[in-house]
């Protein structure tokens, strides 16, 4: 996807996950953090998943984001072949029994075989514990880090100075 080597893998099991997983390609983006970003299925492509999954870190990957719905399995089986950190998006599908199918398939890994798990179709929040791990060993990843979130922090106290005049306000500091 980027000219530059990319660092962050983002895969997904079918074309369908692509609207949720956005998210986490523009996050990377927004962080000029490169990355690749393809389908690969567990269950109709494992062959292609072992390959994958097996070459990652070769290749020069850093860290897989892997979004699934329903049976989830692609963060866990990408993990059980990788030793690189692996972030599972579970992502409510359209035969999901309300997310919980998804969510439980991917936090609930036996021990040995970490995932680390966001919140239901929480790409963004995957791209971010991308860049945060990135940012261990990367001093600029970690500067537009501390940009960003200082920038959030902006955000919410410039909407709490816009209330303060609206409402009362017995906790003032």
């Amino acid at each position: 996807m980027n000219s530059i080597h990319p660092l962050v893998s983002i895969i997904m099991g079918s074309d369908s996950d692509l609207p949720v997983m956005q998210a986490a390609a523009d996050i990377l983006k927004q962080f000029n953090i490169p990355f690749e970003l393809t389908i690969v299925s567990a269950h109709r492509t494992p062959m292609r998943m072992v390959e994958y999954a097996g070459k990652a870190k070769e290749r020069g990957l850093k860290v897989i984001i892997a979004g699934a719905g329903a049976a989830a399995h692609l963060p866990g089986m990408v993990a059980s072949i990788s030793t690189l950190p692996v972030i599972g998006v579970p992502i409510k599908s359209s035969n999901s029994i309300d997310g919980w199918d998804s969510i439980l398939s991917i936090l609930q890994m036996p021990n040995g075989i970490p995932v680390a798990t966001v919140a239901l179709n929480a790409a963004k929040n995957a791209g971010i514990l991308a860049a945060e791990i990135l940012g261990t060993y990367d001093e600029n990843i970690s500067i537009d880090l501390q940009n960003y979130k200082q920038q959030m922090q902006n955000e919410v106290l410039h909407k709490a100075d816009k209330l303060k005049g609206d409402w009362p306000n017995e906790f003032d500091i």
